[in-house]
C-alpha cells in the first residue's frame, strides 16, 4: 500500500473510532441549548453559558455532598409521557444556563421532567457504603436534584468540616 493511501486509511479509522466515541452510549441527545441569563436567579447560573448544551448527556447521577460549579440545568423529555418524539422513542434533553428558564420550559412542555442540574465536583465525598465517607480529589460531572445546590457549594473547609460531623444525605 502506498504511504499516502495508508495515511488516509489510518486517518479514516481514527476519525470513525473518534466519532463513535463521541456518540452517547444510551442514545440520549441534547436537542437544544439556551445560553441566556436574564436578571437574578434563585440558584447559581452556569459557570460558562457558552458551553451549555456541550456536556455529555450520559453522566453519573447524584452523590458527592458538595459541588464546585454549576455547568447547566437540564430538562429531560420523555416521548412515552407525551413529549414530541425528536429522538425516535428515546428520551432527550434541553439544556439551560439559568434555572428559571429550565423551570418555565419544564412546566409548559408535555412529557418534560422537573429540571435537574449538572454540576462539576473537584473535591467531593464518596460513600461506597452507608455511613462510610471517603474524601475524593478528582474531577467528575454529576447530575443533581436542583434543591441539593442549597448550602452545598464547596469551600476550602467544607470536606474537613463534614468529616468531623458527617451527616448522611436524605432520600
Amino acid at each position: 500500500m502506498k504511504p499516502k493511501n495508508a495515511s488516509l486509511l489510518l486517518l479514516s479509522v481514527v476519525f470513525t473510532v473518534g466519532c463513535k466515541h463521541l456518540q452517547p452510549q444510551s442514545g440520549f441527545v441534547v436537542i437544544r441549548a439556551d445560553h441566556q441569563i436574564i436578571g437574578n436567579s434563585e440558584y447559581p447560573v452556569a459557570i460558562d453559558p457558552n458551553r451549555v448544551g456541550t456536556y455529555p448527556p450520559d453522566t453519573k447521577s447524584g452523590a458527592g455532598y458538595f459541588y464546585d460549579d454549576v455547568l447547566e440545568y437540564r430538562v429531560w423529555l420523555n416521548p412515552e409521557k407525551g413529549a414530541k418524539p425528536l429522538n425516535s422513542s428515546r428520551d432527550y434533553l434541553v439544556a439551560f444556563a439559568q434555572y428559571e428558564a429550565a423551570q418555565k420550559f419544564s412546566e409548559s412542555n408535555k412529557g418534560a421532567e422537573p429540571p435537574l442540574v449538572l454540576v462539576r465536583q473537584i473535591q467531593w465525598i464518596d460513600e461506597p457504603e452507608r455511613g462510610h465517607f471517603i474524601p475524593e480529589h478528582r474531577e467528575r460531572i454529576s447530575e443533581w436534584q436542583v434543591a441539593w445546590l442549597k448550602n452545598h457549594k464547596r469551600t476550602d473547609r467544607s470536606i474537613e468540616e463534614f468529616l468531623k460531623h458527617p451527616v448522611e444525605a436524605g432520600p
